[in-house]
């Protein structure tokens, strides 16, 4: 009956976040809760609560974690300077004339807003109100637009530089070097954050083509889903402003994108320092559009201070459930339960993914990160997994999560924000093909893991 204490502690936690309390004070107080039972009845050894101060302090002087409020600065700067709104604008200039020219326009702005915020949610709502009126009016099928902006709006999860592969990457490189530990190994090697940023870009950009290529069949063979709207508004573009509106709206929030992930795939620059120059060149553009001033720098200030504040919080929760479930023996159950499945890493791996699979209709993807990766990912380590390929995995996992109804959170967004007369049902039913194309993602990642490691393989980071 011990043995099943730590199944019992994770199951009370979930239920308590299903409740609807927050998070990060659920996974602090529950943990505490069951600590003190525990230490009560004589089944929970004190050290490991004595360990927390220890590691809250390692979290806060985590020099890689300092890459989250500056991420996520740049792209609120990005989108509270309507230099986002900007580029939507000019995408759809651009793409306008090509069957379902609006809809791809969509996909390569949710693109590159996704390499800028890394933050869903914002992506989902900035993407909704922006485009969505106007694909309902140049004729698109509700069910398509809205598939296509709660898919595009994901992109954030798998591209970098992404706030999840941020939070991952620090979680797989200590799963990577505790398992090497476990294994007699005492000079471990590691995992860096620029090496999961690489490994992620081909399968970012397959899903982004897989999107593409989509919107453009469905509007070649069904056009009555997604007419060509023409030009935006009417006007007539001629060469000359066609390549004025690539220059000025195309060209600078990509070269700050490209500035951002190339210092860091060249090793120039570590993540940290990396987002200081994408929260630095974010200002800049935004002065250099004249839309910065003391009510959007205030704006951004807020927002900034609130997400990595929740960030944070959660982080300081998870390392104390995650040491309360240690404490428990939880790691132990754990490994004997992957061991314990017939066939060695393969099936242990589908096992893990379809638990966080289900877990992602209930839970947020920095709850997983922290509460399930760190008690799993070691095991999986130990069986000889690549690390950026796991790290990959699991982040398109949780991406593809967030796409599935009833309770994916991308659906939930962008219902906060869709005009009335677009149905429930219509946000559910469009969704469900990209739902496809990210699950084929994932079996052509197991079927060609080279797919995330070559090109880390080929870096210097």
């Amino acid at each position: 009956m011990l043995d099943l204490l730590p199944l019992l502690f994770f199951i009370v936690i979930c239920l308590v976040l299903m409740a609807g309390y927050p998070v990060a004070l659920s996974l602090a107080g529950v943990s505490l809760m069951f600590a003190g039972t525990g230490t009560l009845f004589g089944v929970f050894d004190t050290a490991f609560v004595a360990l927390i101060p220890n590691r809250i302090y390692g979290i806060l002087v985590n020099q890689n974690l300092l890459a989250v409020p500056l991420f996520v600065f740049m792209g609120s700067m990005l989108e509270k300077s309507r230099i986002a709104e900007e580029l939507l604008k000019n995408m759809a200039a651009v793409f306008g004339r090509l069957p379902g020219g609006l809809g791809i326009s969509v996909v390569v702005v949710g693109m590159l807003l996704a390499a800028s915020t890394g933050i869903v949610g914002a992506t989902v709502v900035t993407m909704g109100i922006l485009s969505l009126p106007t694909m309902l009016k140049a004729g698109y099928k509700p069910s398509l637009a809205c598939g296509m902006l709660c898919a595009t709006g994901t992109l954030g999860q798998i591209i970098p530089p992404s706030i999840c592969l941020v939070l991952l990457g620090e979680v797989i490189s200590n799963a990577y070097q505790q398992s090497q530990l476990n294994d007699g190994i005492f000079a471990p090697d590691f995992v860096s954050i620029g090496d999961l940023f690489a490994g992620a870009i081909i399968p970012g950009l397959l899903l982004v083509a897989a999107y593409a290529i989509y919107i453009l069949v469905i509007s070649i063979l069904k056009p009555e889903f997604a007419p060509s709207p023409g030009l935006v508004e009417g006007a007539e573009i001629d060469r000359p402003s066609l390549s004025g509106i690539l220059l000025k709206g195309f060209l600078p929030p990509l070269l700050l994108m490209v500035a951002v992930l190339g210092s860091i795939l060249a090793g120039i620059a570590t993540p940290t320092e990396a987002a200081s120059v994408g929260a630095i060149g974010a200002s800049i553009l935004a002065g250099a559009k004249g839309a910065l001033n003391l009510r959007v720098t205030h704006l951004v200030a807020i927002e900034t201070t609130k997400i990595t504040s929740m960030v944070y919080l959660i982080l300081v929760g998870a390392a104390i459930f995650s040491s309360v479930f240690r404490g428990f023996g939880g790691d132990v159950l754990i490994e004997n339960l992957l061991g314990g499945i017939p066939g060695g890493a393969i099936p242990a791996t589908i096992a893990v993914m379809l638990l966080i699979f289900l877990l992602g209709f209930i839970l947020d993807f920095i709850e997983i990160t922290f509460m399930v990766v760190p008690l799993v990912g070691p095991v999986l380590l130990s069986m000889g997994l690549d690390p950026i390929w796991l790290g990959i995995m699991i982040a398109i996992n949780l991406q593809t999560s967030f796409l599935t109804p009833p309770f994916g959170f991308s659906l939930f967004y962008l219902r906060s924000v869709a005009p009335e007369q677009i149905k429930t049902e219509d946000i559910y039913r469009g969704v469900i093909p990209f739902v496809i194309m990210q699950l084929v993602l994932m079996m052509l990642l197991a079927l060609m893991p080279g797919l995330a490691t070559w090109l880390p393989s080929n870096l210097s980071i």
